[in-house]
């Protein structure tokens, strides 16, 4: 762990504080295995927690999105940081919760109002906010039931491949790319006639198909000063080769090799000031983490999307790589002294690799047992972090179709992903899958 940021932050970071974490994914593993790092972390609880959690922090039975049992424990525990791990709370206003409350108002909060969260809560939100700032991205449309025929004639006469997207949140399902006019009409009736997802697809987004490779940076923000806290590629196709059904993640790798000074200047130049400079504009509180979904189109970087906490399984490989004590950094964040912090990396490469349940993304069953924890938890240069798990009688059981993640250093992205791969297959449950070729286009990188 780096002590750099401590040369502008002790001197008004309280000594310690106790920590409350929202989630129970890998993502939240990752960032609690971070967090608990820190010589200002003194008690860390996490609600609701996972297995692997446990090991970390006191696990508390609370629900994301029960702000008044969050709120009983924020004052039970004296908690003077959260960290909002999901999306939910965040588009339900868990930050605005806590401003309004004279009792929660002096805690930090890791996370933007429910206004700017819109951001990723809505896809029209984003498309017309990067529009205003001229950043660029996809051209688009939207429509609703009220102009439905209107979206047939759009979508008769675009180019193919076409792009449907619920507008509210989904889960990580409501993106389709269909590569017929007839798949696109199909799926434009099934999200606004036949509500696929609800209340989040009243609206659909119609974009502009952008041939290229997907990235993600990610930044912490204020909403006036920004810090840049790592990169990755992730790999969303269930099956091997980045073939079959979309998935939250099957692994993900960092920093990109074609990731490099230029390209990440012009990230930083066309893409992050802008979005941080249209959120004071636009007068958005957000105070925590921007995720940039990218598309490297031939060298220039458009946004496909943004979101307003960090990614799963990026916070996987991002975390291990950042060397910079994160709980101060959320304090300068809140401070006004994020804008002097010192940002470093660890230089090796990370890869992490997630397994799955049989039949994931579709149906699969749960309370499978799993083995070989501890073996691999016990080895160097190597991380698991739980994610759909739970615990059993006597054993940690699977409870969800993305189990666990287990991350490598390497001196290259390939040596990462090798050991990885070993280190997984030390791991096992009934109908376990995962890909074995995470970071198959950076071999010899």
């Amino acid at each position: 762990m780096s002590d750099e940021i401590d040369t502008f932050a002790s001197p008004i970071i309280p000594t310690t504080m106790n920590i409350l974490l929202l989630g129970s994914g890998g993502r939240e593993h990752a960032l609690a295995w971070k967090m608990a790092q820190s010589h200002h972390c003194n008690e860390l609880f996490i609600a609701p927690g996972n297995p692997g959690t446990a090991g970390i922090g006191t696990n508390l039975d609370i629900s994301v999105t029960d702000f008044d049992g969050i709120k009983a424990a924020c004052i039970k525990h004296q908690i003077g940081l959260v960290v909002v791990g999901p999306e939910e709370p965040l588009v339900k206003g868990i930050y605005d919760f806590f401003e309004a409350d004279p009792a929660l108002r002096e805690i930090i909060v890791v996370g933007p109002s429910a206004k700017a969260a819109q951001l990723e809560g809505s896809k029209a939100f984003s498309k017309k906010f990067m529009q205003r700032h001229q950043i660029p991205t996809a051209a688009y449309a939207e429509f609703t039931l009220d102009n439905i025929e209107e979206g047939k004639t759009y979508i008769a006469a675009h180019t193919l491949p076409i792009v449907l997207k619920a507008d509210g949140l989904a889960a990580g399902k409501g993106v389709v790319i269909a590569t017929t006019h007839q798949e696109a009409l199909e799926t434009f009736d099934e999200m606004l006639v036949n509500k696929q997802f609800g209340e989040a697809s009243s609206r659909v987004v119609i974009e502009q198909f952008l041939s290229g490779i997907e990235v993600s940076v990610f930044a912490l923000t204020n909403g006036m000063d920004y810090q840049i806290i790592g990169h990755a590629k992730d790999y969303k196709r269930v099956g091997e080769g980045d073939t079959g059904l979309n998935t939250g993640g099957m692994g993900c790798v960092s920093p990109v090799p074609f990731m490099d000074d230029t390209f990440m200047q012009k990230v930083e130049e066309r893409i992050v000031k802008p979005t941080i400079n249209g959120l004071a504009q636009e007068e958005l509180c957000y105070h925590g983490f921007v995720f940039f979904g990218l598309m490297n189109v031939e060298g220039e970087p458009f946004v496909i999307e943004y979101n307003c906490r960090m990614g799963d399984p990026e916070t996987e490989v991002v975390m291990p790589r950042l060397q910079t004590d994160l709980v101060a950094l959320f304090a300068a964040m809140d401070n006004g002294t994020l804008i002097d912090a010192n940002i470093s990396y660890d230089t090796r490469s990370c890869a992490t690799i997630m397994a799955v349940s049989g039949g994931y993304p579709g149906s699969y069953q749960k309370n499978k047992v799993i083995t070989g924890l501890d073996t691999v938890n016990d080895t160097p240069n190597t991380l698991v972090f739980q994610a759909g798990t739970a615990l059993g009688q006597n054993d940690v059981v699977t409870s969800g179709g993305r189990v666990l993640a287990v991350t490598a250093y390497g001196e290259n992205i390939c040596e990462a992903v090798v050991t990885a791969t070993q280190r997984l297959q030390k791991i096992e449950f009934e109908g376990m899958n995962f890909r074995r070729d995470i970071g198959y286009e950076f071999e010899n990188k």
